[in-house]
């Protein structure tokens, strides 16, 4: 049942009720230039306008192509404002990808900025798809002045020329008139997002994310985190807000309760330590790499590196060592709390709320609203007693309304109307929630189950672990056997053999990786996350 509290709303309300309450309060800092949320809105506004000017209305599919900026912010408003839907892409793509994405979700309209990396790519993909408008951002317009002019003669080289080919606008046409937008009204239950995702079988495909998913997403977790009162928190985004993590823990929830959003368009080390000492920022979500790096730095740095603005910390994307998340709290007297959830739940399942038992190993309770149920992967329809292991399945206001035009696909992936998430997990007594591992990535050695996450949380116990990632690899007698890559901590030292001697202790001899290969550093996704894939791929190559 849902929580009183939780009120399904569309998107762009969050923005009108921030807007009338808090106008003055500090809305955006990009790199020295601030907005309130008055300024935001009425960028949004205009931007709103000229949108509806080159025939975006309700249903149109505009994409974002955008690193955090900004711009991320005012036209993913200002899409839902005009009615249409929000498609995110990741700026990092390569042309093909970008192709095959506007073609699947029928985008007629992308927005991006004019830096050399993205443009052009963009560009050539409208050539060869039905998208009919780009709107083109300036980088330098949304610095402050006089770096904005030196940005345009210092990195002129990282620029893009734009032609006037009638298909690119720059936002500093589109958003000339200032006439008032033509006034709609949107339901809650209309489709608002567009998220791509690997989904549960690993086939690129859109989660269909109404605006209902989302707000009542950003309201629970608001819920769960204590309620913190409006207009207090300064929210720090370096996770990429095209991703469904910092898309509602940065912006969602910030709009929504009058935060200051720092964003940053990329993670910078040195750059983060700058901002976290000059903006003090009380929010910080993030990728476990990222709070190891910070920790790596703390470790490295002459003198005590400040991070005590920091009230409260949410890591996602991937397991959250217990060795790391005990060092970072230590460092910053924050609260560091573990979630769960996937593109398809909008994002958040669960989290250890502050102020509640944290029980190592568990990604935390589910949201206020939000039912899990354990199934037995050999036969979903059954659904199992706590304690038991099985696939973890999900009810609740932010379960996606299914896959973009792929309605077999969505049907495989519901059940009796829960979501099936392809993750192994269980339930404990007090209703806590542990993942175990995702289906696809456990390993069947000799008819066994090995679990890679409980070997990679084996090796982060060792002290000069950094980061550790395990993936199964083919074996003509056992049909697969782990392999682990590790990286090490500054200054610390240890050898292959060492790790395997010490896994022993914490492991059976079945589960013992075949090999254990240090490195220097190890693939990420654009996100942060350490990426199996890249590895799977390597050891493939390897044996072709």
């Amino acid at each position: 049942m849902a929580d009183p509290g939780v009120i399904a709303r569309p998107i762009p309300s969050l923005l009108d009720d921030t807007v009338r309450n808090h106008p003055g309060k500090p809305a955006i800092a990009f790199l020295g230039r601030r907005w309130t949320y008055a300024q935001l809105d009425a960028e949004v506004t205009r931007a709103t306008r000229g949108l509806q000017d080159i025939g975006v209305q309700q249903g149109t599919r505009v994409g974002l192509c955008l690193p955090n900026t900004p711009y991320s912010v005012i036209y993913f408003f200002a899409v839902l404002r005009a009615g249409g839907i929000v498609v995110n892409f990741n700026p990092l793509y390569v042309e093909r990808e970008l192709v095959h994405q506007i073609a699947d979700s029928g985008a007629e309209v992308m927005v991006t900025i004019d830096l050399a990396a993205i443009y052009p790519k963009v560009a050539s993909a409208a050539s060869q798809t039905g998208l009919k408008k780009i709107v083109v951002c300036s980088m330098a317009a949304a610095l402050p002045w006089l770096k904005g002019q030196a940005y345009r003669v210092a990195r002129r080289g990282d620029l893009a020329a734009i032609p006037d080919d009638g298909v690119s606008v720059t936002a500093r046409a589109l958003t000339r008139s200032h006439a008032a937008p033509v006034p709609l009204t949107i339901a809650a239950s209309a489709t608002a997002v567009l998220q791509y995702t690997g989904g549960t079988t690993g086939v690129p495909k859109a989660a269909e994310l109404t605006h209902a998913n989302i707000t009542c997403n950003a309201m629970q977790s608001w819920l769960d985190l204590g309620q913190r009162p409006h207009g207090t928190d300064r929210v720090l985004g370096v996770l990429p807000l095209f991703h469904v993590f910092a898309l509602n823990s940065v912006m969602i929830v910030g709009v929504m309760t009058a935060s200051e959003m720092i964003l940053l368009p990329r993670f910078e080390l040195d750059q983060v330590l700058a901002v976290i000492a000059s903006a003090r920022p009380t929010m910080f979500p993030a990728v476990p790499t990222i709070y190891t790096a910070l920790l790596a730095a703390a470790d490295a740095a002459a003198k005590p590196v400040d991070m005590g603005s920091i009230q409260l910390c949410m890591s996602g994307g991937a397991p959250l060592p217990a060795e790391v998340r005990t060092r970072f709290m230590a460092l910053t007297g924050c609260w560091l709390m573990e979630g769960y959830g996937l593109s398809e739940t909008s994002p958040v399942v669960s989290f250890t709320p502050p102020g509640r038992i944290y029980k190592e190993g568990s990604i935390g309770l589910p949201l206020t609203g939000t039912t899990v149920e354990i199934r037995a992967v050999d036969d979903p329809a059954r659904v199992l007693p706590r304690g038991e292991r099985g696939e973890i399945c999900i009810r609740g206001p932010q379960v996606m309304r299914g896959y973009w035009n792929r309605p077999d696909e969505t049907a495989q992936v519901m059940i009796d109307g829960a979501l099936r998430t392809g993750d192994i997990g269980y339930l404990d007594e007090d209703g806590y929630l542990f993942l175990v591992d995702r289906i696809k990535d456990v390993i069947l050695c000799g008819g066994y189950n090995v679990y890679p996450r409980v070997l990679e949380e084996a090796l982060y116990q060792h002290e000069a672990v950094r980061d550790a990632v395990v993936i199964g690899l083919p074996d003509t007698y056992r049909g697969q056997l782990p392999k682990a890559f590790v990286t090490l901590k500054h200054g610390q030292q240890a050898t292959p053999e060492e790790l395997r001697a010490f896994l022993a202790g914490y492991v059976s001899k079945i589960e013992m990786p075949r090999e254990v290969e240090i490195r220097a550093e190890l693939p990420k996704t654009m996100i942060g996350k350490l990426s199996r894939k890249e590895l799977l791929a390597e050891e493939a190559a390897k044996v072709a």
